[in-house]
C-alpha cells in the first residue's frame, strides 16, 4: 500500500538511503484515481523502494519546488535527487517497465 505523506515527511524521507517513488496527485483528478491501484501493486513488487503519494493541493510548495504542472506525476528520487518521472496514467505493465528501468 502506498502511504500518503505531507511535505515535511517527504523531505525527511529523501534524506534516507532508499529510493523513493512518489505519486503526486489530487483528489479531484480522475487519472490519479485510476493510477492508485497500479501504484499499490508496484509498491508490492518493488519492495526495495519506498512508495509514497503527495496531494499537491495540500502541499503546494512541493508542487512548486518540482515544477509540477500536470498530474498524475510519478517521480523517482535517489540520493534526494529526482532521477526520473512519468507523467499521466500508466497501465500496470507500462509502470512496471518504467520502474524496472529507473528504480
Amino acid at each position: 500500500m502506498v502511504k500518503k505523506i505531507n511535505a515535511a515527511q517527504f523531505d525527511e524521507l529523501l534524506k534516507g538511503e532508499k529510493t523513493v517513488v512518489c505519486d503526486f496527485y489530487a483528489d479531484w483528478c480522475g487519472p490519479c484515481k485510476m493510477l492508485a491501484p497500479v501504484m499499490d501493486a508496484m509498491s508490492e513488487e518493488f519492495s526495495s523502494a519506498d512508495f509514497v503519494k503527495v496531494n499537491i493541493d495540500e502541499n503546494m510548495e512541493l508542487a512548486a519546488r518540482y515544477g509540477i504542472m500536470s498530474i498524475p506525476l510519478v517521480s523517482v528520487f535517489k540520493g534526494g535527487e529526482q532521477t526520473a518521472k512519468s507523467l499521466g496514467y500508466s497501465t500496470k505493465s507500462e509502470m512496471h517497465a518504467f520502474l524496472t528501468e529507473k528504480v
